[in-house]
């Protein structure tokens, strides 16, 4: 831990309620924290228990680190009680709707904390628009964490600016995103529903509420390295004005097995055993990780196709699936567990994904493209196969498949919000001929190369004199100055 020479900050957090939201600003509190800087993260008790065992142990290692609570506003929008995440939803419109509602009343009980503990900045999530003149009013700063990286963040800026979207003739054809380093095509059906509905929507509002007071907000935590996408790190505080700081891959604070296993929720420790002692019998660079996040749900038309497609891959493979679809009877093809066994292996629920990822027997990542994930992939130097889902996704696609080089996609076509994914857009031939060529395809040897080598940049990126350990370092010095 690093000696404290001068004053100590003290910094709040304030995460969206969401696994793929809390987790990286989870990460960057023990990062701040690290540097001997005091964190404190304000959640709700429904919130806590997703990260209150990494707190403990970040304590126990000398960390200054905290959780403070304050109560989610459920029953005051008609919300049941105990839905305090995105996690739990169930992506019905009504129920997103009131759960944005309840976001904006927890603004007096963050100002209340603010009084009693005046921190030195707030970093809140960029859906508390309402912060940044919060932190105004206590004479901080604000700054906003922005969960996507710079391309994501460009592409979506150039589309909300241009509205190339509204441009072509139908939801199938291609137009270029204007104004980026990158020739960048996609169509109306990749993008967000949101952006497609006509009115303003109440989803429409609060984003247009958060882009206006990020103009205000002191600046932007993005959990990404400059190597990564140097002409979008560039582009995105030169061409539209934004004051940033990149200092990830913030996961790599993770560097104890407990720190691992501890992220997101813990396993049973003889589901944990059971995964890394079936890789640790697998050749390096054998076997593909199928997951798809923490928000994602199929039907059962869908599990079976990616079934058929990794059976007919002829790959080994490990399957996380998440525990609402744990019939197998309904959705695996007959005999198929009898035919996988010793090849493949499923995991109905949580799995330690980082620990998986950096095992050396997985040899690519069968993703949806979720920023986390995403990255998690990058810093383990293993390729992808991409199939996103919503959201920021797409774009996120376009970096690996275009521009990285280091993943081919299945082919899906079309973003789709709402909670169980239904129709099986994509076929197993598209999977099967996806994951073979990441593996044994003419070019795996050199997507494989490109992967390795990005995870070692990532690493180094992280370590004192790397460009996100500089970038967090300047953002802590201008933080110590600010109101000097």
């Amino acid at each position: 831990m690093e000696i404290k020479t001068h004053q100590q900050l003290h910094i709040f957090f304030l995460p969206f309620m969401g696994q793929g939201h809390t987790l990286p600003l989870i990460d960057i509190a023990k990062l701040f924290a690290s540097r001997g800087e005091k964190s404190s993260i304000i959640t709700t008790p429904a919130n806590a228990p997703l990260f209150t065992k990494a707190i403990q142990t970040s304590r126990s290692s000398g960390l200054e680190i905290e959780i403070l609570l304050i109560k989610f506003p459920s029953s005051e929008v008609g919300l049941p009680e105990g839905i305090e995440s995105s996690n739990d939803w169930g992506k019905t419109a009504e129920i997103a709707e009131k759960f944005f509602k309840a976001l904006t009343l927890l603004k007096h009980q963050v100002e209340q904390l603010l009084h009693q503990y005046h921190p030195h900045c707030l970093v809140a999530s960029s859906l508390f628009h309402w912060s940044t003149d919060l932190a105004a009013k206590f004479g901080i700063p604000r700054l906003i964490f922005q969960g996507p990286g710079f391309f994501s963040l460009c592409a979506a800026m150039s589309v909300t600016l241009y509205q190339p979207h509204m441009k072509v003739a139908s939801d199938s054809e291609s137009f270029i995103v204007p104004n980026l380093p990158h020739e960048i095509k996609m169509t109306r059906n990749e993008l967000p529903s949101f952006l497609k509905q006509e009115g303003e929507t109440e989803l429409m509002k609060l984003l247009r509420e958060c882009r206006e007071t990020e103009k205000r907000s002191y600046g932007i935590i993005i959990n990404s390295f400059y190597e990564l996408e140097p002409d979008y790190a560039d582009h995105y505080r030169m061409a539209f004005g934004r004051r940033s700081w990149h200092i990830g891959p913030v996961s790599l604070c993770n560097t104890a097995e407990n720190d691992k296993l501890a992220r997101g929720r813990e396993g049973s420790v003889d589901e944990v055993h059971e995964c890394l002692q079936w890789l640790n019998s697998k050749k390096p660079s054998s076997v593909v990780y199928v997951c798809f996040g923490s928000l994602n749900t199929f039907s059962d038309s869908v599990l079976l196709e990616i079934a058929l497609g990794l059976e007919a891959s002829q790959q080994q493979f490990i399957w996380v699936v998440k525990k609402e679809n744990n019939n197998q009877e309904e959705w695996l093809p007959k005999g198929f567990e009898q035919r996988m066994d010793g090849k493949g292996l499923i995991i109905r629920g949580w799995a330690p994904q980082l620990l998986i990822l950096q095992h050396e027997a997985v040899g690519a990542f069968l993703t949806h493209c979720g920023w986390n994930s995403i990255l998690e992939g990058v810093t383990a130097g293993v390729p992808m196969i991409t199939w996103p889902l919503f959201a920021d996704q797409f774009y996120n696609e376009k970096l690996v498949t275009q521009i990285l080089g280091i993943g081919v996609s299945v082919g899906s076509q079309k973003s789709e919000d709402g909670g169980v994914k239904s129709e099986a857009r994509v076929k197993w031939e598209a999977i099967k001929k996806a994951v073979t060529e990441i593996m044994e395809g003419d070019k795996a040897e050199e997507i494989r190369s490109k992967a390795a080598a990005l995870g070692e940049i990532a690493r180094s990126a992280v370590e004192e004199g790397g460009s996100s350990y500089s970038d967090l370092t300047a953002l802590i010095g201008e933080l110590r100055s600010f109101g000097s």
